[in-house]
């Protein structure tokens, strides 16, 4: 339970820098979607755009925590104990 807690505190704040970044350099009235100009307020944008960097480093983070798993952990059965043969 900790390391999904960390996981998610830590995409929460790499979204925080990413929305940073990317609203910095871009104005939410000059977004297009589908070819279509945006006609929500800055408010909404701000918030959708958060959301979704927030849930694209969590994808990231609950990823890197799955491919941290040893195979026994993932398929379920533990490898075989090797006995050294006694003398």
């Amino acid at each position: 339970m900790l390391k999904w807690v960390n996981m998610l505190w830590l995409s929460f704040l790499t979204a925080i820098l990413g929305e940073t970044v990317f609203f910095a350099l871009i104005d939410p009235q000059e977004l297009y979607l589908m070819g279509e100009p945006v006609y929500w307020s800055p408010m909404a944008v701000y918030s959708v755009g958060f959301f979704m960097f927030w849930s694209l480093t969590a994808l990231t983070a609950a990823l890197t925590l799955f491919m941290q798993k040893p195979a026994s952990e993932i398929n379920g059965h533990r490898a075989p104990v090797q006995r050294l043969p006694s003398a």
